[in-house]
């Protein structure tokens, strides 16, 4: 029997460092695990000190240490003999080693832990001064560890921990040095770092050697049970899951099946696509796809569905046509056009209820009232609206109330005409239709949609009719993870959107710690749009609680922040580009930047569009640019300087109500981010609604 190798991210950091006459030796002792990984005699033996079964195999001065289990060898560390040590990990005696492989558990068994009791992370009191560096950084081990030339100056001048944290360098520069200088825990190497497909012991001196670059993420079980599952279905098939059960990787991987399936059926030049929902993620997801598919990825086309649906209304005719898209400040102007020049219908007391409807609902809930139900579900009738379930709106409107806002809609259109801008459920429209006309590009032969619960239905019915086949269509999605909180049913949609019998669920959270997504899960309780993703899930990661302080004033919220973050960093041992302040709007985020800025910590602002997740700063983003997005430490913070969100003085209960359901799922989305570390630096003066609900069962409330 043959085990399969997988590998951690410290084990190829500390790979790095190994000096070269020692690796051929580490090499051949790692292709001995492949044929059999017990413990045997001096040779291979179990560590004391851990609560998993962590085992060390001797390599000259060097241990290699390594978990294994049913058909599987998870390499953790190499490491010289005395580091391994450190800590109080000792060597098993013999009398304590199980040499029966069917007694050896199965994956998640092997690394797990009991319970950890809840931590926190101190930022009421001043930081320690920062501990000298166990050993001295020098150039010989940079180059071992590849780190490039201009990063080198800053490393080298690195003496103590924080210097090391706080070096003007990239965090994957820092992680490799901090593997190698550092003692590593070991059980916390196997429980939550991803793993790493080895494959041949060779690919493990191709990679010390620079001719390959990188190893591709093994996926779980269940992951990769959905991988395959229902290629040669009838229909489409739906993916659920909760923030970080992965189901963006599976739609990757995905693609990689669609491509050789494809091929299998004859067609040597597929053409798949995938979209996702932010532009940064284009970029993202397109790195990934050349790692997993090599020069296939050429096969997989990877835009966002809004680039898609723009790049078809351009060309409608043959020729580019330029579209310009409404901004915010076009729609207040078009809609307060509207409500001024409004004429409305029927008797006098007919036309003053009317006019009370459209006082009372405010612009805004009207500008959405038109853009989600008339506008994304194409609606083309004051007969149609009239009798529109309107489901997922809470305001109830009756038929003189819904008169009215026709009214407003067929101003809104006549005056955004004029303006000769588009909303973007317009452009989407326009886009559905050329598409159902076959005005739009070649159907692609397998599409792909992740985030598609944010999509709006002119968008998914495009991207349905653009897949050349039912079953080669695939969706994933997390209903509570939608911004808009339409409510459509996927068969209201389109017909082909029927999932039944090919629906999954996945419900190990990879991606947080059970601390962060059980206090998260608890937050969104009541504005929860699926059960199924609210029920709670497993977990593989665990650490501190997270933190909520309620602050009145811009200036205790920079404090805030200028204590939790470099102590989260420092806990973590990750550099400062580990952490991102995700903000209500553009003005707090520039505010926030710039005051961390002053206070020694480099923050930048990003917008969407220049959004740069290599930055080497504390990054400072949007809450909606945030999503799909992942950081080891997240703070929550910008809502000191006005009401969020606004409420105006005319707005309804109700309508209120369901505007806060929906911010308070961006909040959970924003939340979900976080990988290790939370905080949320609430403003409860200004908007309780909003902050209401941190169980202090789950929240560090200070």
């Amino acid at each position: 029997m043959t085990f399969d190798l997988i590998h951690k991210p410290t084990f190829s950091n500390q790979l790095l460092a190994l000096p070269t006459e020692y690796l051929p030796q580490v090499l051949a002792k790692i292709d001995v695990l492949r044929q059999d990984p017990r413990p045997f005699h001096n040779v291979k033996k179990k560590l004391h000190g851990y609560k998993g079964d962590i085992y060390r195999l001797r390599s000259g001065d060097f241990r290699i240490i390594y978990t294994f289990g049913d058909g599987w060898v998870a390499l953790l560390g190499v490491d010289r003999r005395a580091d391994v040590y450190k800590g109080g990990k000792i060597i098993a005696n013999d009398d304590d080693i199980a040499f029966d492989l069917a007694a050896v558990p199965a994956t998640e068994a092997a690394l797990a832990r009991e319970p950890a009791q809840a931590t926190v992370i101190v930022m009421t009191e001043p930081a320690l001064a920062s501990a000298a560096l166990p050993m001295p950084i020098d150039r010989e081990l940079l180059m071992r560890l590849r780190i490039p030339e201009q990063h080198m100056a800053a490393l080298l001048a690195c003496k103590t921990e924080d210097d090391l944290l706080n070096a003007d360098v990239p965090q994957e520069a820092c992680a490799r040095i901090v593997d190698v200088i550092f003692p590593r825990d070991y059980e916390q190497v196997a429980e939550q770092q991803p793993d790493l497909i080895t494959g041949d012991v060779d690919n493990l001196l191709r990679y010390k050697e620079g001719s390959l670059l990188g190893f591709l993420l093994r996926l779980s079980p269940a992951q990769e049970r959905y991988v395959i599952w229902g290629l040669n279905a009838t229909g489409p098939t739906l993916l659920k899951g909760g923030p970080g059960t992965g189901k963006s990787t599976v739609a990757l991987y995905r693609s990689r099946e669609f491509v050789r399936v494809l091929r299998r059926m004859g067609n040597p030049f597929p053409r798949i696509l995938f979209t996702t929902y932010t532009n940064a993620l284009v970029t993202y997801s397109q790195q990934l796809l050349h790692e997993l598919l090599g020069e296939d990825a050429a096969c997989v086309e990877v835009q966002t569905a809004d680039k898609l649906a723009m790049s078809i209304v351009s060309k409608t005719g043959g020729t580019a046509k330029p579209v310009k898209m409404a901004q915010n400040a076009h729609l207040h102007e078009a809609i307060g056009w509207a409500v001024e020049h409004a004429v409305y219908a029927g008797n006098v007391q007919q036309q003053q209820a009317q006019r009370r409807t459209i006082e009372r609902l405010g612009s805004d809930y009207l500008l959405e009232e038109i853009n989600v139900i008339i506008e994304a579900r194409q609606i083309d009738t004051i007969e149609g609206y009239l009798v529109a379930a309107r489901s997922g709106r809470r305001v109830p409107l009756n038929a003189t109330q819904r008169v009215a806002v026709w009214t407003i809609h067929e101003q809104l259109q006549e005056r955004l005409a004029d303006m000769g801008v588009l909303t973007w459920q317009q452009l989407r429209a326009a886009a559905e239709l050329l598409v159902a006309q076959g005005k739009g590009p070649e159907p692609y032969d397998a599409v792909l949609i992740d985030e598609a619960q944010d999509l709006d239905p002119s968008l998914l019915r495009m991207l349905v009719n653009l897949c050349s086949g039912p079953n080669r269509l695939f969706l994933a999605a997390d209903a509570n993870q939608t911004i808009y909180g339409s409510g459509f049913t996927w068969t209201d949609v389109h017909e082909r959107l029927n999932f039944r019998g090919r629906t999954g669920v996945l419900r190990v959270n990879f991606r947080t710690t059970r601390e962060i997504g059980e206090a998260t899960r608890v937050y969104l309780a009541g504005g929860a749009l699926d059960d199924d993703a609210d029920a709670g899930g497993e977990y593989v990661h665990e650490g501190p609680m997270p933190d909520v302080r309620m602050i009145e004033r811009n200036y205790d919220e920079s404090e805030l922040l200028a204590r939790f973050l470099p102590q989260a960093s420092r806990h973590f041992q990750l550099s400062r580009s580990a952490c991102a302040v995700l903000v209500p709007t553009d003005a707090a985020g520039k505010r926030i930047a710039a005051e961390l800025t002053q206070r020694g910590l480099p923050a930048r602002f990003m917008s969407s569009r220049d959004l740069d997740l290599g930055a080497r700063e504390i990054k400072v983003i949007t809450l909606m640019s945030a999503k799909g997005l992942e950081f080891p430490i997240v703070a929550l913070a910008g809502f000191v300087q006005a009401p969020y969100p606004w409420r105006p003085a005319t707005m309804p209960d109700d309508a209120f109500e369901e505007t806060l359901a929906r911010e308070r799922r961006v909040l959970y989305v924003a939340m979900t981010r976080a990988m290790r570390a939370l905080l949320v630096a609430a403003a409860p003066q200004r908007s309780a609604a909003l902050f209401d609900g941190f169980d202090p069962a789950y929240w560090n409330l200070g």
